[in-house]
């Protein structure tokens, strides 16, 4: 018996890959101590609108950042252009974001999130942070939502498969802060129908 092809989900002008309503995840913090902030080659993505925000919430963050930190948003601002064109977050040491601060425990965590969460900004932290896993990416007319795939989740989606979260549930918030209520709600009737037609 041949599998079914599941279709891509289209909701007005966005095209939602099928992995993101059918796998895992749920990150923990526990496990990976917020590994996602350190790891890699580049800062997290940002628009340009996102780093006029994350400037003004600048001075609520600053106490929080480390010395390395301070010295590479003197030098170089919020965010840089990458190798491959993108407008990222500025980072320390070739990885760490500069916004990166730690806890007693020694797990990441974000200082604009925390500043944000402290009722101290009304930026949360980068849309890319928020919605991770996540990647949105322009597709002529249309945004596509992608799931991307790191190894340093591999335990959020070990959580993830334990407690049966797909990845748009996981990521309602962000999902709804990119997009709206109107357009999460119509995701999830697609799934509702996806799930009833035997997709899923």
């Amino acid at each position: 018996m041949s599998e079914k092809c599941i279709p891509v989900v289209q909701i007005d002008d966005t095209l939602v890959s099928t992995d993101c309503l059918t796998e895992k995840f749920c990150c923990d913090l526990e496990a990976c101590r917020g590994a996602c902030c350190v790891e890699g080659d580049a800062g997290a993505p940002v628009e340009l609108d996102e780093v006029a925000e994350i400037e003004e919430a600048l001075p609520e963050v600053w106490p929080m950042l480390s010395g390395e930190a301070k010295a590479v948003i003197d030098r170089q601002g919020v965010a840089y252009t990458d190798e491959e064109g993108d407008l990222v977050t500025s980072i320390v040491n070739g990885k760490d974001c500069v916004f990166t601060c730690y806890d007693a425990q020694g797990h990441c965590f974000c200082a604009l999130e925390k500043a944000f969460r402290e009722g101290k900004t009304h930026f949360y932290k980068p849309l890319s942070c928020h919605l991770y896993p996540i990647r949105l990416k322009q597709v002529g007319d249309c945004v596509a939502l992608n799931y991307h795939r790191w190894d340093v989740c591999r335990m959020a989606v070990a959580k993830g498969r334990q407690l049966d979260i797909p990845v748009y549930r996981f990521l309602k918030e962000p999902l709804v802060r990119r997009f709206g209520e109107a357009w999460y709600a119509e995701l999830e009737r697609a799934v509702e129908e996806l799930r009833a037609q035997g997709y899923i």
